[in-house]
This record gives structure tokens, C-alpha cells and sequence, in this order.
């Protein structure tokens, strides 16, 4: 049976909860807090916390492989080092997705591994430091990188945190000191056929510079030399020396990059694979068309490199040469200087110049003429001359000094000229110390004249293909050295030993271009042989030379002698696939991870043999993926693995497949969840046979407060197929973990849930309130479950003389978060208002929007005041001097852990605020009601909404209009405070509530800081 294979996983959903305050609370808590009343009834309104993603622990990461390890001694290693490891295996690419799609996850952004491409996770890995560390340990883990070599990557960083490959005088960008561009010459401006830009006249000493800076003379730097030459006759020779030398470190650094040998992992453009499987990622490859950059071959033979030059644009005066010794073919001249050693019936050492008459003059002998003479010939004269007048003489004769001579080097050579050189150099080093050919000069032809008689034709690939250097001609003085013109050229690169541009000579047909190139690599594909070739005053044509499939390569080869090869062709080898076809693939929770080589009749059990091939505990079911001809599409094959290792299931393996192992916990684990009052409360993967008691220890055992007589078990099951069914029973969990009472520990199921619960009053443990202000023992207090404000306010020894109970603050952190939240939705509601109100002044009058303008600025005042007022979180009570009067009424509140209460000394005075002419604190006269307080702040102002006056008692009460009774003839208490708000423009009813609860919350904070005071 088989079956498509899922490319995506499902999507996980996410719930929130949310919280809506009833508008009764909303309202009651804006004018002050929950009344005693309410308090007293217990009503009570809790927060739950927005929900957040929990980080996942080590023991998803242990799921993945990844060992549990310190964070601290395994740090992370760098991206660049991370990136180079996955495009090194291919393996790790596959199991690192899997990681990388679940850290998403974990940040809130859905992938699957399948449709997650290379440049995604190197994108990932270099933007998260926390990514980083999970794949590193993730490598180390499955073995692909060691924590040596991570320490040793973060050391490399940290001493080179720009990188490497930077030259001094060199920046990133390709720029050098003086701001040239180093990159951007066009490297392609002479073709093939020998044509080059128009040539310049070059001055010595600049082709001198320009040659070396461009790695020698190439068909690729004619444009950039021509280029150059004017912006550095422009600069002077200082600051071209300057360019040459950041260009000639250009230079060394390509020369530095390792060169790809046969043997490296070929390069190849990976394109998307529709699954995550190692044998798709292995097809989904291709061989990159993109040719390479090719230099001139030869080119690099007449760069100088000599490190104590006095001028980069000067000739150098220690050139190495391509000289051989003297030997006794050598012809002597006038200014050559022997060394003439005598011994037997005398000892003497003679050095002798040979004149301009060709003669040497020795001592009693005379003038012996030894020009034109080879040295063999010279000895023996010099040798009879001197036996004539010494007896017993014995004589040798050396050359102690070479003679100079002068030759000219022209044609296309960097430095044309005159050149004063030794007498035994070679026409190739005289070559050398000209800088050798242009892009426009040959390489096959340097023609040796002597007058008008030509010597020879000297052909360099001689030299470097083949190390020959006889037939050489002696160079005399006088003697001509041509270099003429390029001649044809082909272009070879791909699979070849030798990519370059190669010069024609006698080299007719394609093989034997291809064998200036060192010939083909093991690696070519003779199927695919293509030639671009140039048609004059026609154009391009694609030649193939492709073979047959089955073809004998001696034939192809023969058939590649029988191709002409012409002035401008660009041969290119390919390269075989990078696939093997003869592989399967062992992919997942295994131990050796990767390719295994195919053979015929392979089955499935060659692969798996037993249980340590895979790591522990692996699933029960795993599949073989398989790419089914001709288009390769995947289809899937489930097996049993015991059934496999026990030779039950004999599946035989085709080439492509992928044997994919699955780890117990990684498919639809079986976990079960343990809560509540236990060291690691969360989900843990259900081993065979696991019970409640093995759960909480391996939940770390229980806490000090948890409830050992019961724990609750919830589990469920599918009835019928159609829907669940919850159970739930109690487990003597004490028992079954502590005495280890197998009567009382139960069996678990995939998705049980075990709760502990938490003794009775544990909350209330270490509980306390704190009383500050006009006490008589100030302080925090503990107290027991069910004590009430009296009991502790008795502890703590009553109130001071001065004391002023009805001004008494309790606040509460519940309320305060209640109260918050309240306060924020009002400020919501008013800035959306307000943005209505904004929108319909468009199509508003000039009056109206004045209005509108007016309704603007207020709204703004009224926020400003609310968002600087956060909530106090006050509870109203009533309570006095006299404790065993209120005393177990429903005055005396129940205390609740983090209570404050704050006892004010007795204020003298009375605040009145808002729109008054002298808003201030009256001195407190008794029985005066508000309307005199108003009176004797100078009265409401014109801006004043007299009819909507309160007041706010020491006690937190409000007044309102609303009241039982009239504001104004109220009669205050001290510490109370009269508000007048302001007049609310506009005429909407909804509107103007809004603000006028704003105002009435605004103040009451105010009023409970006056009271304090």
C-alpha cells in the first residue's frame, strides 16, 4: 500500500482569553472602589494573566537529539561556521530544518521544514543569536561538530572581527586607497580572435606597473590596462605606485584561494525541493552554466615578484633570469673575464680580460686570441701556451666574468627597448626582463633576428608545457627578439586540468586543444561538449559534440581529433552529475544518518539489522520513501520495524528510496501532563508501563504544600470513534509514592492528566497587612485565615490622640489591578470619541467647528489629568476612633494578604478644586456646608457646571447630584474635598458621561492624597 507523502504539518491553533469587566463594577470602581458592603458579600473579581509562550525546555531539545547541556558551556558558534557545516553535509541541512521550523514556531511564526529553503535557514541562523546556540548544540550533538572546534571558531571571530581576505590599502567594498576602482573594469574587451582595443602607446615604466598589477598579460586585462594608463599618467608615479601595490595584493590574495580539485565536493546550484528528503535535495541540483573567469595561459610566467624592488615602475636590477651554466660550447668575446689556474712546477692564479682584439696576454707566452673561440677550444690553447714556459704546468680555465651585450626586444612586449643583458641569457629571459607579451603579444612565436637573417622562431608552450628549452640559439649582441601580434585562440574550460585561453599554432583539431589543457578531468561528462563558436560577419553558433550514452571514450576522443578547431571557440566540458544513482538514504532517528551505497536485490533489512542501527527507543512504524519513474515523484511505504528486524517484512530497496526512522516521542508522542503542587509540573512522554507514582517523580517529587491524601486523574477515550469520553477518579497518590503502595498507584493512558492539589490555607501562610500612619505600633502584621480590621488594629494597640479614622486609606492590590483596567478602557473610550467627533468636523460649519475645536481641548485636558492619576486601588470603609463600636459589623472587613491601611492625622482644613476662582484648602469650620466652603473659594467660575458639583469624603464616599439630598447644603467633615467640574461642550449624551466620569475619576485620587496631608 501506499500512499502520497504530506509536504506541510498541521497548522496549531492558539486560544486567548479575554476579560469584560460588568459595567456595575466599572462604574463603582471609578467612583472609588468596591464599597464594605460588596467586600462583605465576598465579592471578588481576579485578573488571569494574558497567556504566553512557554520557552521549550531541555527535554524537547533532548527529543531532537540534542543533549542537556549547559547553556553557559556550550556557547554559539559563529554563523559563518554554522552555514559552512550545513553546505558541507547535506544531511545536517535536512535534520537541522525540522529545529529550525520548531524555534519558529516557538516565536510565533509558522514554517514546516518542507518548505523551507537553504537561503532561509542561513538568513535564520545569522539573524538569531538564540537560533544559533540550539544549532550548534544541535551539531555537536549529532556529531558534526565538536565543541573544540566551536571554541576554537569563536576565538578565530574574535581575533579577525572584520574577516579575512582584507588587504592593506584594500577595503570591502573593492576600493583602494585611492578610491580606483579595483573590480570594476570590464575583463572582457578583446575577443577571442585577437582583436583588442586600440592599442596605446604605453610608456615603459607605466606598462611595467600596470603588467604586474594585473597578474602579466592576458586576453582578460588588455581593457583594464588601456584604461588605467591615463589615470595614472594623470596621478603621477607616486600615486600609481601606490595603485600597484594594493593591486598586486590584490593579486597574491586570488592567488592564495585554494584552486577545487577533482576530489571536492562539486559546486552546484540547489534548487527547491518540494520535501525534505536527503535523495530530493540530491536531484534537486544543478550544474552551474556560469563560466568561469579564465586568464591567458602563460600570462602569469612573466609576473615579477621580486620583494626588494626600489620603484614598482622601474626595472628591476635583480630580475631572476632563465639562464643556464657555461659550458664548453660557450664562445668567449671581447670583456669576458677568465680565471686561468696554474699548478705543478708553479701555483698561480691569472685572471685575464679578453681585449677588444679577442687576445688574453699571459705572463712570458704573450697574446693568445681566444675570441671566437669555445671555452673547450680556449683551454687547450691557453693550456699549450703556458706548458711552453712552465714545466709540468697544469692549467684550468674558467669564466669569471660574463660579458654584457646589448639585444632589442620589440614588438608587443610591455617595455620595448634596448636591453643590456648577460652574455649566456636565453631569448626567453631576455623575454622575462622586457615584462614579457601584451594581451595583444604571442605566446607560440618569438622570432630571434640577427640583422635581417631570421635565427629562429622560439615557441613558449614549449617551455611550459613540456620543459623544453634546446635549440635555442646563443644570443649575440646586436640580435633582434620580435614579438608579434596573438594569433588564434580558443577558450577551454569545465572539466578540464588547465582552464585558460590557449593560442593556436599547429594545434588543428579539438583534441589536441584539449591537450594544451592538461586534458579532461575523470569528472567530464563527453556527452556534453559544446562550442561557442564566432562565424565572421555572421554570428554565434552552438556546436555540440555530445556522445552517445553507451559510446566507447577511445571513440569519442577520436571523433574530438576529426573537429576543427577555430580562432575564437569556447569549448566547454561538462561535468557528470553530482548525483550518485546507485544510493538509498537512511534518514531520522538512526545512528548513522546519510547515503548508503545500492546494490542489486538490496532489501530492507540490509539497512536495519538491528536494534543498534537506530537510537533508543524508536516508533514502532517507520516508511520508505520512494521516487517513482519517470517524472521521480514521492510515494510512501509503511513498515513495522520489529517486523523488519525479525525478518517478517522483506521490502526490496530500488535506487533514490529513503528509509525513515521515527523516534517514539516524535509522531503523535503518547505523553501525559501532571499539574499542580510538584517540583516540574508540565507534559512528559509516556514510557511502557508508566504509572501515577513514576510520574510525580519524574515531575521531581512534591512540594511542601501539596495535598497527599488524593490527587486527581482525568483521563478519556474515544467512544466509538465518534467522540470522547472524560473520566475522572481520585488516586491515593501519598501512598502510591511515598510507602510505594502498588494497591494504590494506578496505571496511566496517553493523555491522562494527574493534579496535585495544595493543602488547605497554604496561600494564607505568612500572609500580612501592613497599617502605617497614626497607629500606636505601626508595622506589618500577620494574621490567620478569617481575622477582620479590628483584630489587627488591636494588635497593633489602637489609634493615636491624633489619629483621624473616617479619613482612613485601605487599598488592595486586586482592586488596584481592577481599577486599572477600568481606567484604561475609559481613556480608550474617550480617545475614540474624540476621533469621531474629529472626523465629522470635516463637513462642519465655521461655528461648528469652532465648537468642535473647543470639545478638542478639553478632551485633551480631561486625559492629560487621567493618564497622570494611576489607580490606587482604595477600598471604602467606615470605621472611628471607637473600635468595639464597629467591631463585627459589617464595617469590620475580612484582611486580605498585601492589605494597606494608612491612618491620617486629623486634617484642618477642606479642599475645594476644579473651576473655582481660588481653588485652595479652607480652614475646617464645623457644621459649614459645602456652599459656604464654595463661597469662601471665591465661587464657581464661568466655565463651572454648577449643577454637577460633588463631593468626596475623607472616607472615599461620593456626593453626587443623584444624592438623597443637595450638594451644596451638605455639611462637610475635615479632609473633605469639593469638586467643581467643569462645563462638558457637546451635545451628546454619551459624550458628556464619558467625560464626566473621567472628571470624577481624575479627582479621586487627588482627594485621597489631600487626605494624607
Amino acid at each position: 500500500m501506499t500512499r502520497m507523502q504530506s509536504a506541510g504539518t498541521d497548522d496549531q491553533t492558539k486560544q486567548a482569553r479575554s476579560i469584560t469587566a460588568a459595567a456595575c463594577v466599572c462604574l463603582l470602581l471609578t467612583l472609588g472602589g468596591l464599597t464594605v458592603a460588596q467586600q462583605a458579600h465576598g465579592q471578588s473579581s481576579t485578573l488571569p494573566e494574558s497567556p504566553t509562550l512557554a520557552p521549550r525546555d531541555s527535554s524537547d531539545l533532548e527529543t531532537m537529539g540534542v543533549q542537556d547541556q549547559n547553556d553557559s558551556a556550550t556557547p554559539a558558534a559563529p554563523a559563518a561556521d554554522l552555514i559552512q557545516v550545513l553546505k558541507d553535509n547535506s544531511e545536517a541541512m535536512v535534520e537541522v530544518k525540522p529545529v529550525v521550523a520548531d524555534f519558529l514556531e516557538q516565536q510565533g511564526t509558522t514554517v514546516t521544514a518542507d518548505a523551507m529553503t537553504d537561503a532561509q535557514v542561513y538568513n535564520y541562523i545569522e539573524s538569531s543569536a538564540g537560533l544559533r546556540k540550539i544549532v550548534t548544540r544541535f551539531l555537536i550533538a549529532r556529531g558534526y561538530l565538536s565543541a573544540e572546534q566551536v571554541q576554537a571558531a569563536i576565538v578565530r571571530q574574535q581575533n579577525n572581527p572584520v574577516g579575512a581576505g582584507m588587504r592593506s590599502g584594500q577595503d570591502l567594498n573593492g576600493q583602494d586607497l585611492n578610491g580606483q576602482d579595483l573590480n570594476g573594469q570590464d575583463l572582457n574587451g578583446q575577443d577571442l580572435n585577437g582583436q583588442g582595443l586600440d592599442r596605446q602607446d604605453l610608456d615603459t615604466s607605466t606598462a611595467l606597473g600596470l603588467q604586474q598589477a594585473n597578474g602579466g598579460s592576458g586576453l582578460s586585462q588588455a581593457p583594464q590596462r588601456n584604461q588605467r594608463t591615463a589615470r595614472m599618467r594623470a596621478q603621477g608615479s607616486q600615486q600609481a605606485s601606490q595603485q600597484q601595490s594594493v593591486q598586486r595584493g590584490s593579486t597574491e590574495s586570488e592567488a592564495q584561494k585554494p584552486s577545487r580539485n577533482v576530489t571536492d565536493e562539486p559546486e552546484v546550484l540547489r534548487r527547491r525541493a518540494p520535501y525534505n528528503l536527503l535523495a530530493l535535495r540530491d536531484l534537486y541540483t544543478q550544474v552551474p552554466d556560469t563560466p568561469e573567469h579564465l586568464k591567458r595561459f602563460g600570462s602569469d610566467v612573466f609576473v615579477m615578484r621580486s620583494a626588494n624592488r626600489r620603484s614598482p615602475l622601474a626595472p628591476d636590477e635583480g630580475l631572476a633570469t632563465l639562464d643556464v651554466p657555461v659550458g664548453p660550447d660557450y664562445v668567449l668575446g671581447p670583456g669576458d673575464e677568465l680565471s686561468i689556474s696554474i699548478w705543478g712546477g708553479v701555483a698561480e692564479n691569472l685572471v685575464r680580460v679578453v681585449n677588444r682584439d679577442g687576445g688574453v696576454a699571459l705572463p712570458e707566452a704573450g697574446l693568445v686570441q681566444v675570441a671566437g673561440l669555445t671555452m673547450e677550444r680556449a683551454q687547450t690553447m691557453i693550456a699549450d701556451a703556458l706548458r711552453s714556459q712552465y714545466r709540468n704546468a697544469h692549467v684550468v680555465v674558467t669564466i669569471a666574468h660574463l660579458r654584457s651585450i646589448r639585444i632589442f626586444v620589440v614588438g608587443d612586449v610591455q617595455r620595448p627597448g634596448s636591453y643590456e643583458i648577460s652574455s649566456v641569457a636565453s631569448p626567453v629571459s631576455a623575454l622575462y626582463a622586457a615584462g614579457g607579451p601584451t594581451a595583444t603579444g604571442s605566446l607560440r612565436i618569438l622570432r630571434h633576428l640577427r640583422g635581417e637573417k631570421l635565427i629562429g622562431d622560439i615557441d613558449l608552450y614549449d617551455f611550459m608545457l613540456h620543459g623544453l628549452r634546446d635549440g635555442h640559439a646563443q644570443l649575440q649582441s646586436g640580435d633582434t627578439l620580435l614579438v608579434p601580434p596573438v594569433g588564434p585562440q580558443v577558450a577551454i574550460f569545465g572539466a578540464v586540468k588547465r582552464p585558460a585561453i590557449y593560442e593556436l599554432r599547429t594545434e588543428k583539431n579539438l583534441a589536441e586543444a584539449l591537450e594544451n589543457a592538461g586534458g579532461v578531468t575523470v569528472a567530464a561528462a563527453l556527452t556534453h561538449i559544446t562550442v561557442d563558436r564566432v562565424n565572421a560577419n555572421e554570428g554565434r553558433q552552438e556546436i555540440g559534440l555530445n556522445a552517445e550514452v553507451n559510446e566507447n571514450p577511445a571513440v569519442t576522443l577520436g571523433r574530438l581529433a576529426q573537429f576543427a578547431v577555430k580562432d575564437g571557440d569556447r569549448v566547454h566540458v561538462a561535468s557528470v552529475l553530482p548525483t550518485n544513482e546507485r544510493v538509498v538514504y537512511l534518514q531520522g532517528h538512526v545512528a548513522r544518518p546519510g547515503r548508503i551505497a545500492y546494490r542489486d536485490n538490496m532489501r530492507i533489512s540490509d539497512v536495519l539489522r538491528s536494534y543498534g542501527d537506530m537510537l533508543p527507543e524508536p516508533a514502532a512504524t517507520g516508511e520508505v520513501v520512494r521516487l517513482v519513474a519517470p517524472d521521480m515523484h514521492p510515494e510512501t511505504i509503511e513498515f513495522n520495524v520489529p517486523d523488519v528486524l525479525i525478518g517478517n517484512f522483506a521490502l526490496s530497496l530500488q535506487p533514490f528510496d529513503t528509509v525513515r526512522i521515527f523516534g517514539r516521542y516524535e509522531q503523535d508522542a503518547p505523553t501525559v501532563s501532571i499539574g499542580g503542587e510538584v517540583m516540574h509540573p508540565g507534559a512528559y512522554p509516556l514510557f511502557e508501563g508508566m504509572t501515577a507514582s513514576q510520574l510525580v517523580r519524574t515531575a521531581g517529587g512534591f512540594k511542601r504544600d501539596a495535598l497527599l491524601s488524593r490527587a486527581d486523574l482525568t483521563s478519556y477515550e474515544v467512544a466509538n470513534g465518534a467522540r470522547v469520553s472524560v473520566s475522572r477518579r481520585d488516586v491515593s497518590i501519598g501512598a502510591a509514592v511515598l510507602k510505594d503502595d502498588r494497591a494504590a498507584d494506578v496505571p496511566l493512558k496517553a493523555g491522562d492528566v494527574l493534579t496535585v492539589h495544595q493543602l488547605s490555607g497554604w496561600s494564607d501562610v505568612g500572609a500580612s497587612i501592613t497599617i502605617e500612619g497614626e497607629i500606636a505600633h505601626p508595622g506589618s502584621y500577620g494574621f490567620q485565615e478569617g481575622e477582620h480590621l479590628s483584630d489587627v488594629l488591636k494588635r497593633a494597640g489602637g489609634f493615636r490622640d491624633s489619629a483621624y479614622p473616617e479619613g482612613a486609606v485601605l487599598t488592595r492590590p486586586e482592586v488596584a489591578v481592577l481599577e486599572e483596567k477600568s481606567r484604561e478602557e475609559l481613556i480608550r473610550q474617550i480617545e475614540t470619541s474624540s476621533a469621531a467627533a474629529r472626523l465629522s468636523s470635516r463637513g462642519a460649519t465655521s461655528d461648528q467647528g469652532s465648537s468642535l475645536q473647543s470639545i478638542q481641548e478639553q478632551r485633551d485636558q480631561v486625559l492629560t489629568q487621567l493618564k497622570s492619576r494611576p489607580a490606587t486601588g482604595r477600598l471604602v470603609i467606615h470605621i472611628s476612633p471607637d473600635v468595639n463600636s464597629w467591631a463585627g459589623t459589617a464595617a469590620d472587613i475580612e484582611v486580605r494578604r498585601g492589605d494597606v491601611l494608612k491612618i491620617p492625622k486629623r486634617p484642618g482644613f477642606v479642599l475645594v478644586s476644579g473651576q473655582v476662582y481660588n481653588a485652595s484648602a479652607i480652614t475646617y469650620s464645623p457644621d459649614q456646608t459645602a456652599e459656604w466652603y464654595l463661597q469662601k473659594a471665591g465661587g464657581a467660575s464661568q466655565t463651572a457646571d454648577r449643577k454637577d458639583v460633588f463631593i468626596i469624603r475623607a472616607n472615599g464616599e461620593v456626593i453626587g447630584r443623584h444624592s438623597s439630598h443637595d450638594v451644596l447644603s451638605t455639611k462637610l467633615n475635615a479632609g473633605d474635598t469639593v469638586v467643581v467640574p467643569q462645563k462638558i461642550q457637546g451635545a451628546s449624551v454619551v459624550w458628556r458621561n464619558l467625560l464626566a466620569t473621567a472628571q470624577v475619576a481624575a479627582s479621586i485620587t487627588l482627594a485621597a492624597a489631600v487626605v494624607g496631608l
